[in-house]
């Protein structure tokens, strides 16, 4: 568990480093590529008994979000690292094709969409991830203070997220693509607190959602 919750954390950052492509530079960012593609292929192979599982069992409600979220990261994750190599400048120099404005076009839109929907992937799981959490640090009593403060960091979170996601026009970078480029008005640190509350909005709800979800399955069990 531990080895793969610094993979997935890893390959957390390596995203979101791969997204500031304009502070980065080309070179940087697909040197930050390829270590992507290796971490999310052991990812893969660490979870390969999740495919053995996906036509088997009862699927409920939150087991089709879980799957579905998983194969639409999956799709964008495989077009985003396919499109990059014809499209290479500095790793992959040989590989350029002539007229690659479409393939371009492809890998950034997948980007931002693998972006998103990993955003959703690590909120299916935060659940797991906070137990395990709480396994490695000792911390397994129940505290008041501690959820209300957790929830209001959250809530905090979610509403500069909204306003970031509005600010850094997400919704226009996830359907149409612009040949010369997003601008980023602001520092490093600025572009970090920004795309991390972006994605807390879709951790924190994806993950409320999925409590609700299971709410809502066992309030439907007592009922029976």
């Amino acid at each position: 568990m531990l080895i793969r919750l610094v993979i997935d954390f890893s390959m957390t950052v390596l995203m979101l480093v791969a997204m500031a492509y304009h502070i980065t530079g080309n070179a940087i960012h697909e040197l930050i590529g390829v270590s992507l593609l290796v971490l999310f292929l052991v990812h893969n192979i660490l979870n390969r008994r999740w495919y053995k599982t996906i036509f088997k069992g009862k699927h409920n409600v939150r087991r089709i979000l879980s799957l579905a979220v998983n194969l639409l990261f999956l799709l964008s994750m495989t077009v985003v690292m396919v499109s990059s190599v014809p499209i290479s400048q500095d790793i992959f120099p040989f590989t350029q094709i002539n007229n690659d404005m479409i393939l371009r076009q492809i890998h950034v839109l997948t980007s931002y969409w693998g972006f998103i929907f990993m955003a959703i992937h690590i909120g299916l799981s935060w659940g797991t991830i906070l137990n395990a959490a709480r396994k490695m640090t000792g911390i397994t009593n129940p505290s008041i203070i501690r959820t209300i403060t957790l929830r209001v960091i959250a809530v905090l979170i979610v509403v500069y997220g909204v306003q970031a996601s509005f600010e850094r026009d997400i919704v226009s970078k996830l359907t149409i693509y612009n040949p010369f480029g997003w601008g980023f008005d602001g520092s490093t640190s600025e572009f970090i607190f920004d795309y991390l509350s972006i994605m807390g909005i879709y951790i924190a709800g994806s993950h409320y959602a999925l409590k609700i979800v299971q709410k809502q399955g066992k309030d439907r069990a007592h009922l029976r």
